[in-house]
């Protein structure tokens, strides 16, 4: 049979890097392809790598159907789970796949509650139902999303990365994504330059590790350093109104130093007055 290999589902999943890709290319040769190549009708699904390598060499391989797949959502699901269970694969691999698949739920869940509301609104009138009492759910109420407790567990990653992931998949530029796939910059390091502007993150990452290492701590540093309470100038006056606010302060300080010197003296008085009453030799 003629397999079809679908460009969109061989890019679905990052490529070997040319190591891995050496490595795999000696155990084909040495070993024959021992694994069946994963196929949905005509379409290759799982091998990729091995397809190539073994049309390149003349390596026999087998092939097997999933007849569980309904749609290319299934595929990609599919494709996502066991590349999650894969110990070659990356931790911030990992989270862009969890966050892949929490994606295809959070669409299938959308158009099923769309479907299922359809379906209610169309009923209705010929069944004349009693009101939903408001404390009840809908009965086209969606599952829960997908938490990020329970996607971590599925990644195999602590929620904090999860949450550092999802920092870096949706606001790092190009660039600084490609740096945390390669391992020149970790997660936690990536999550902060993607503060930066885009500009900025792009610069970071064309000047390799070191520049990478100093804007992370740029930013760390920026964010440790104290802030003004106020900012911007009085109106009236034009003094910066952090330092008029200083100003009040100390003027305040002032007066109440002024109004306890006062009120300790008239306490002095008031005892000297009583020690003259009772005849007090110390006066």
């Amino acid at each position: 049979m003629d397999i079809i290999v679908n460009q969109e589902l061989k890019a679905y999943i990052d490529p070997l890097t040319p190591d891995e890709h050496d490595a795999l290319e000696r155990s084909l040769l040495a070993e024959g392809c021992r694994d069946a190549l994963v196929l949905w009708g005509d379409v290759l699904v799982d091998g990729h790598n091995r397809y190539g390598i073994c049309r390149k060499h003349g390596i026999p391989f087998q092939t097997v159907q999933n007849t569980r797949f309904q749609s290319l959502e299934d595929v990609h699901l599919w494709m996502i789970e066991q590349h999650l269970g894969r110990r070659s694969v990356s931790d911030f691999q990992r989270g862009v796949l969890a966050l892949r698949k929490r994606a295809i739920l959070d669409a299938r869940r959308a158009d099923e509650q769309a479907q299922l509301q359809r379906e209610n609104d169309g009923e209705a009138p010929l069944a004349q139902a009693e009101p939903t009492p408001a404390d009840d759910a809908p009965p086209w109420a969606p599952a829960p999303r997908l938490s990020r407790t329970e996607l971590a567990r599925q990644a195999k990653l602590s929620a904090s990365q999860v949450t550092m992931i999802e920092k870096i998949h949706s606001q790092a530029a190009p660039e600084l994504i490609e740096a945390v796939k390669t391992g020149a910059i970790s997660i936690s390091a990536a999550a902060t330059v993607a503060s930066l502007p885009e500009d900025e993150q792009r610069a970071a990452a064309q000047g390799g590790k070191d520049e990478l290492r100093q804007a992370a701590k740029r930013v760390r540093e920026a964010r440790r350093r104290p802030r003004p309470a106020t900012s911007g100038t009085d109106s009236e006056t034009g003094t910066p109104v952090a330092a008029a606010a200083e100003d009040g302060e100390l003027e305040r300080l002032r007066q109440r130093v002024a109004s306890l010197t006062a009120e300790n003296q008239a306490l002095r008085m008031e005892l000297d007055a009583l020690r003259a009453r009772l005849g007090d030799p110390g006066t």
